[in-house]
């Protein structure tokens, strides 16, 4: 069993992400993600790897592009407003069918908004994020160990499908400190990049990386070609956990992130007042955890409670995975405010009656 580091959440993404073997990382600083970029121009020079500070965010994805069609293992990473800067790169990517992974760090918005947690950016990550029809797989995590875990993930299932892939984190992830352990990990089957640009290398044509299809029926051949590919990641990479979600519920909460552990906390203080609560923490906020409905809503008598540190995005999701089978109700806050559990405990007792 490896041993456990004690490590800030920021430190402990690069160095996952050096561990997943990335060979270069392209970066701009902004508040609360600022020490993953001095954790790797510190530590990828004297290993032989690639750190390179850009001058802007649109700067940094586009050096992502470039070095993810070459076939190395690359990564950028920002908080809110950067992310919005790297949208149009993010698109490209996806549209040239080049792996790479995105870290969010998550600050409170619209605009320059703050620099504390928030998870206002869910529609932006799941729903796209920039033009056109493509997704990219999301992770979200609860602790610093599964925001490690969860990096090397995502290096793996962006080589799997040839996609980017986020993980998305709040500013407390970024910023608190937890004990870590690196694990080793089973080895996925990768395929081999054939399909990147780095020289001839045996074969008689160069390869070519494009996303630009001017004729419509070669565009729209394409956006089928990915929307394929996206199917068979939502049938083999959902990922969720179902919490005292066994037997029959008075109520399924419906949380991420941070404000999973925070829900599951509520979910203690509800049982000595006679409540039943589960909860459902998607790991994958896209894809979606649908299952994760259909397996429940029979058993939950008052519907679900999404809470979130956002004015309702997720939310909106839940509904959409109920389908109008079950009332889906709604608790959060915004800004860099974080929910607390007697707020959230409040707003359970006054969907479910009270005290049992």
């Amino acid at each position: 069993m490896a041993e456990k580091v004690l490590m800030k959440g920021n430190e402990a993404i690069a160095e996952a992400a050096i561990r997943a073997n990335c060979e270069a990382f392209f970066g701009y600083p902004i508040t609360p993600q600022t020490e993953v970029a001095a954790y790797m121009a510190k530590k990828m020079p004297k290993i032989g790897k690639v750190f390179l500070q850009a001058e802007s965010e649109v700067a940094a994805i586009n050096m992502v592009y470039g070095a993810a069609g070459t076939g190395v293992r690359c990564m950028t990473s920002s908080s809110s407003p950067g992310i919005s800067l790297k949208a149009e790169g993010i698109s490209y990517i996806a549209g040239a069918e080049l792996p790479c992974v995105i870290i969010n760090i998550v600050r409170g918005g619209p605009g320059l908004g703050g620099i504390q947690p928030a998870q206002s950016d869910y529609f932006q990550a799941t729903k796209g994020g920039a033009h056109g029809d493509f997704n990219m797989p999301v992770y979200a995590p609860a602790s610093i160990q599964e925001m490690v875990d969860l990096i090397q993930e995502a290096f793996d299932v962006a080589d799997i499908y040839r996609t980017p892939c986020m993980v998305m984190g709040d500013g407390m992830l970024g910023q608190m400190m937890e004990p870590v352990e690196f694990k080793e990990r089973v080895a996925r089957e990768l395929p081999e990049k054939c399909w990147a640009s780095n020289g001839l290398n045996g074969r008689k044509t160069h390869n070519v990386i494009n996303s630009l299809f001017l004729k419509p029926e070669e565009c729209e051949k394409h956006n089928y070609k990915l929307q394929a590919k996206y199917d068979e990641i939502k049938k083999n990479e959902t990922k969720y956990e179902l919490f005292n979600c066994d037997g029959e519920c008075d109520l399924i909460m419906v949380a991420y992130g941070t404000t999973s552990r925070i829900c599951k906390n509520v979910v203690n203080m509800a049982a000595k007042e006679g409540i039943k609560l589960g909860l459902i923490r998607p790991i994958t906020i896209w894809p979606f955890p649908l299952e994760a409905f259909n397996s429940t809503i029979a058993s939950s008598k008052n519907g679900y409670l999404a809470v979130e540190m956002s004015c309702g995005q997720m939310v909106e999701d839940v509904r959409l995975s109920v389908e109008g089978r079950t009332p889906v109700h709604f608790y959060g806050r915004t800004g860099g405010m974080v929910p607390h559990p007697d707020e959230i405990l409040n707003k359970v007792r006054e969907i479910v009656g009270g005290t049992k």
